[in-house]
């Protein structure tokens, strides 16, 4: 199984997942799955988007191919793209790429609208992702946006049991 970091009660971040680990995010309540990576990136072998829909219906589980690259982690239209998929999926989300980074940071640029940058900053950190370097951007971004809360996604959080192990210390 994948390394899960959890960044709030409905969301978490994974480094690239394979065809086993949807079965495991079903059976951690995860109830939708958003793939950040673009197809075809990278010299390494990894599920294409295409399979990795049919896998997770396989297994009950919304899914949902958002591709970014990096250039385009920050451009407002991906964010606001990222920010629909939130509202519109069932909770609890799991959104991955190759790391598990350019997913937090869309998750973090994505919550500007409903908490203040610092809390961001804490959830990340709490996670084991210090995305102190994209401040600038979250603030330029909590700016602009202001602070109306974006829809809330449709559901609850997952089950607390099985997540704790799977977290960072620190």
């Amino acid at each position: 199984m994948t390394q899960i970091l959890r960044l709030s009660e409905t969301m978490a971040v994974a480094d690239q997942l394979g065809a086993a680990d949807f079965a495991a995010l079903k059976a951690l309540g995860f109830r939708s799955v958003i793939n950040n990576r673009p197809d075809g990136e990278g010299d390494e072998a990894y599920l294409p988007a295409s399979e990795a829909a049919r896998v997770a219906a396989r297994h009950g589980l919304a899914y949902a191919h958002l591709p970014v690259n990096g250039l385009d982690l920050t451009d407002a239209e991906t964010v606001e793209a990222f920010e629909r998929l939130l509202a519109t999926l069932p909770g609890p989300v799991l959104a991955h790429c190759k790391t598990g980074t350019r997913s937090a940071i869309l998750w973090a640029l994505a919550q500007t609208r409903a908490m203040p940058v610092h809390e961001i900053l804490e959830s990340t950190a709490q996670a084991g992702l210090d995305l102190s370097v994209i401040r600038p951007d979250l603030l330029e971004r909590a700016e602009h946006v202001g602070s109306v809360p974006p829809t809330p996604a449709p559901s609850g959080a997952w089950p607390q049991q099985g997540l704790e192990d799977r977290q960072p210390a620190g």
